[in-house]
């Protein structure tokens, strides 16, 4: 699949097989993702992988997906409220690389923003001077839902003089 389909075609999972994932293939997309652009070279993200005990304290509503891995992606704070923010952006360019190299061998995500929570925050032992960007599950898709209608381009476009 060439870039430009796996962006197209990539989506949200919500219910995964039980297959485990081979832990060298997430090894590579995680290294993949770390190539994500990020200002100062400040390789802001952390990766909290979740296991079993943690998951069951986290009480997911829908559990994941039952995805057989789960991990929380944090965003290191900056010295200023500008790079705090830098590196937030960066973080999420992160997630999305990781997305892409997971969907391009058939792997596909659930990204919830629980870890938001100050109660999950403590379960994951998120310290202070960290946001958490995602909660991920990480799985072969039981099913992949079809497209959700999209704004088209045009009407996003703004030509400035």
């Amino acid at each position: 699949m060439d870039i430009l389909e796996i962006m197209k075609s990539r989506r949200n999972i919500k219910n995964f097989k039980p297959d485990p994932i081979d832990p060298d293939e997430l090894q590579s997309w995680l290294n993949a993702a770390a190539m994500a652009p990020n200002h100062k070279m400040t390789e802001p993200w952390e990766i909290y992988m979740v296991g079993s005990e943690t998951r069951t304290k986290l009480n997911h509503k829908i559990n994941f997906g039952n995805a057989p891995v789960v991990f929380a992606v944090l965003s290191k704070h900056g010295k200023t409220d500008i790079e705090t923010e830098e590196n937030k952006l960066a973080t999420a360019c992160f997630v999305q690389n990781f997305n892409l190299a997971a969907w391009s061998e058939g792997v596909g995500t659930f990204w919830s923003s629980m870890g938001g929570n100050p109660k999950n925050r403590e379960i994951l032992g998120v310290p202070d001077g960290y946001d958490v960007i995602g909660v991920f599950g990480v799985g072969y898709p039981n099913e992949i839902p079809e497209p959700k209608q999209r704004t088209p381009i045009e009407n996003k476009l703004k030509q400035l003089l």
